[in-house]
């Protein structure tokens, strides 16, 4: 794509270099360029600059004029790959049940796992297609898959081949984590050590020599792995090059945060419960916290404590979570508003959570996450706007005109 916009309201998100997270006080940092004009040559982003400035090029152009332009948002923490909807638990939580209880009952990961199984991968395919499609419109401009329905050495296999078809043909970055420990299978309800072995020594050998995954993950939550399995889990991981990205703190605090960050993971995801251990651990670590809004707006559940991590100077990530069972849904301009509205943070801090530091919670952060000579242009075209503040205001609406891949 060879294309000059011209006239933009606000060119929003610029940046020299992509070399240090945001936190602390500059996680609300923005910097923004009025009456701007931009360059895309060969799909990347070749300069900008003020309309006074502004080159004479012989390209196709596009007048923006009232409108905001801005790096897609990046989904640091999916779940997109997975076989049918789980909308009757819905009800079931309508009715009383909690997430455990319905868990419990055969419902829940279990039930994605049952429904998986029975799929055929060119049907997975198709479906994680069309979700995708759909992720992009919305403004997500790279994103992480997980696999983790799968239970088995070769539905887990299964789950990565499509992320890894996926990538091959999206206009997007994706990034792949293997996420074998996500629930114990029925056969192995009375003998978790003998999952976790399968997990370690039987599932991950094939998948890390098949380069089906970038990243390990795990469940680390009561009434499903302990610390003895995350110290396993990343163990393993980094016995075959995979870095950590591991679930904590969704329900329960005992530890997992600090482990997760004495043992060098990426990023620590959910932190919905916390404590000042976990505090602690993050501030004195080189991992991300990254909240997940819309599952607890779906679940009811407590929100990631966003503006406390600002404040105790830690680097905050936001991602969609999206999943069949407690975060049916991918839409990042949502999360935004919940990111403001719920978690209390500025517009600008939580625009620096959902495109620059989540970029380096999937490591894309060289390739997307900030207007900067030299990444892909991957942009939001936003409708008439009188600043960034309108999209998180707006937050039942799509601010998004286009999006530019």
């Amino acid at each position: 794509m060879n294309l000059i916009l011209k006239n933009i309201k606000q060119l929003i998100g610029i940046t020299e270099n992509s070399d240090v997270i945001k936190k602390g006080t500059a996680q609300g940092e923005v910097t923004t360029l009025d009456n701007a004009y931009l360059i895309i040559r060969d799909n990347i982003i070749e300069s900008f600059g003020p309309m006074s400035e502004c080159p004479e090029v012989s390209m196709d152009s596009h007048d923006c004029s009232n409108r905001l332009l801005l790096p897609m948002y990046v989904d640091s923490h999916s779940h997109l790959v997975f076989a049918e909807s789980r909308s009757g638990e819905m009800k079931m939580r309508l009715h009383g049940k909690t997430y455990q209880e319905i868990a419990e009952t055969g419902g829940g990961i279990l039930n994605s796992a049952a429904k998986l199984h029975a799929m055929s991968e060119q049907q997975l395919y198709d479906d994680a297609q069309v979700r995708l499609e759909q992720v992009i419109k919305q403004g997500t401009g790279a994103i992480e898959m997980k696999s983790g329905y799968g239970l088995s050495i070769e539905d887990e296999m299964k789950m990565l081949r499509v992320i890894r078809v996926l990538k091959s043909l999206s206009p997007i970055p994706i990034k792949s984590t293997f996420l074998g420990a996500h629930a114990l299978p029925l056969e192995f309800k009375d003998n978790k050590d003998a999952y976790m072995y399968l997990v370690c020594n039987e599932m991950l050998p094939r998948i890390a020599g098949e380069g089906l995954a970038d990243y390990i993950d795990i469940f680390c939550e009561t009434g499903y792995f302990d610390l003895n399995d995350l110290k396993q889990i990343i163990e393993a991981g980094d016995k075959h090059g995979l870095k950590a990205k591991v679930h904590v703190n969704q329900f329960s605090t005992f530890g997992a945060v600090k482990l997760a960050c004495e043992m060098g993971a990426l990023s620590v995801d959910h932190l919905e419960v916390m404590n000042d251990e976990d505090y602690t651990a993050l501030q004195n670590s080189n991992t991300i916290a990254t909240g997940l809004p819309l599952c607890s707006l779906f679940l009811d559940i407590p929100y990631t404590p966003g503006r406390q991590l600002i404040d105790k100077n830690i680097p905050l990530a936001i991602a969609s979570d999206f999943n069949p069972g407690s975060a049916p849904s991918s839409n990042l301009n949502l999360a935004f508003g919940l990111a403001c509205s719920q978690m209390k943070l500025t517009p600008e801090e939580a625009f620096n959570a959902l495109t620059y530091n989540a970029a380096f919670a999937m490591e894309v952060q060289d390739e997307v996450g900030s207007i900067q000579v030299g990444k892909k242009a991957n942009l939001i075209l936003t409708k008439p706007a009188n600043g960034l503040e309108d999209i998180p205001y707006w937050f039942g609406d799509n601010m998004i005109e286009s999006v530019i891949v």
